[in-house]
């Protein structure tokens, strides 16, 4: 096999250091150590090929290699073989047949990122925390998230059990759902008390033009008469970087939108808004909550940062790196993070998330304060944040709203089905009510 040649070509590494410049010196003995633990890979690789119990292949042996390498750096690089490759990019494109969940591998469990909305995992009301245990009646814990995900994605028509516990609760529940060709609308939008309600559901490559086909829709059904938007990011898992950019720029007439940055200090780009605001300053009110995550975190925390909207909801996930997809070969490719992002203001999300201006709760989900919420800094081995910001000198507001003692029960026969909505609506029509206009949209000086 080619591999064999790393002995050679650390020995002639070797036999080059004598006569290379000092200067270099520091560089070509990391090298040296570097192909010493190629030897110690290949040798390893040779004993497992030669005295296994079982004949293993070859390429199963170096997709685990690679597997193993990339989760020792953070959770969300990864290797891609041909399966998620093509899982990712119908993911991207925006269609897929499956259930609807991001999940993620915890201490060998599968545990509920985020559920997308209007899917069938949505609708049959799976959490965020809750631990998938079994597809129709088999284990899966100890086996490897990508082999979950097939067993959840297929051919739309067919059925599957999920077996769910949920923190809280006392016992596991199952779940029955029907697979649906998951194509991903990823903008809806409609109109209450002539409020435009633009309800951003993932940031594929249509977003930005979705968004845009969403306020002109809402403008033609108001009669030019809409008082505000909200924006809806809730239990939004993020996607493309120039999507987020795209859908901060349709609202903000000038500023930084974000920043990111790689290894080094040089290592920097910044992304700013260009002039014109398509809701021309018009009150807006950015829906965020323990799903909202990565991309979602720039849209929310770009408007929020540039005094654009107010953030209401609950503190989002906190994902503030920035992966770059790297191809192998036609069918792999690495999925690579290479980069933090940072808002206007110089802050990362990473770990900490988007905090709302006002806490306001699900309080249409019974479970919404026993229920363990997963978030960023969960997750092991994840980014550390390296701009930390002191928040001591921020005023704490020890006054509860007194509507956010409704139950459930009291909510539903008041035809509030969604709590968080209807506050964020109200909120939009106070604001109408007083002429306000943002700081961000205010004449220059």
């Amino acid at each position: 096999m080619r591999m064999k040649r790393f002995p050679l070509r650390a020995a002639a590494l070797v036999a080059a250091v004598a006569i290379i410049p000092a200067t270099t010196a520091g560089m070509a003995a990391t090298d040296v150590a570097a192909y010493r633990d190629l030897d110690r890979f290949m040798n390893v690789f040779e004993r497992v090929r030669s005295q296994y119990v079982d004949k293993v292949d070859d390429s199963k042996l170096i997709d685990g290699a690679i597997e193993g390498m990339l989760a020792s750096l953070d959770p969300h690089s990864s290797y891609l073989a041909q399966k998620d490759f093509e899982l990712l990019r119908t993911q991207t494109d925006g269609n897929y047949g499956g259930i609807g969940l991001s999940v993620s591998m915890e201490d060998g469990a599968v545990k509920v990122v985020t559920p997308t909305e209007d899917t069938p995992a949505f609708r049959a009301g799976i959490k965020a925390g809750d631990y998938i245990t079994h597809i129709d009646g088999k284990l899966l814990y100890g086996g490897t998230l990508d082999e979950a995900v097939a067993q959840m994605k297929g051919t739309p028509g067919t059925s599957l059990k999920l077996t769910i516990v949920r923190p809280g609760r006392d016992k596991p529940f199952d779940v029955s759902l029907t697979r649906e060709m998951i194509s991903l609308k990823p903008v809806k939008w409609e109109v209450q008390r002539n409020v435009g309600i633009i309800n951003i559901n993932s940031f594929n490559k249509n977003t930005g033009d979705a968004t845009r086909d969403a306020i002109a829709g809402i403008n033609k059904a108001t009669g030019g008469n809409v008082l505000g938007y909200v924006v809806d990011l809730r239990s939004n898992p993020g996607g493309l970087l120039d999507q987020a950019i795209d859908v901060s720029d349709i609202f903000l007439d000038h500023g930084e939108i974000v920043s990111q940055r790689g290894r080094e200090k040089t290592d920097i780009e910044r992304y700013y808004a260009r002039p014109g605001d398509l809701t021309h300053g018009l009150p807006i009110v950015v829906l965020v909550d323990a799903g909202s995550a990565s991309a979602a975190e720039i849209v929310a925390g770009a408007l929020q940062d540039q005094h654009r909207a107010l953030v209401l909801g609950e503190q989002s996930f906190g994902k503030g790196s920035v992966q770059t997809l790297l191809p192998l070969t036609e069918n792999t490719a690495l999925r690579l993070t290479t980069a933090r992002y940072y808002l206007p203001s110089g802050r990362s999300v990473q770990e900490g998330g988007i905090k709302p201006d006002l806490l306001v709760p699900e309080l249409n989900d019974p479970d919404y304060k026993t229920r363990p919420i997963l978030r960023e800094a969960d997750l092991r081995r994840h980014l550390i944040n390296e701009a930390k910001v002191d928040d001591k000198i921020l005023e704490e507001d020890a006054k509860t709203d007194p509507r956010f003692a409704a139950t459930p029960a009291e909510l539903d026969k008041k035809g509030i089905k969604d709590f968080q909505l209807d506050y964020a609506v109200g909120t939009i029509a106070r604001l109408a009510t007083v002429g306000v206009r943002t700081a961000a949209n205010a004449p220059r000086r």
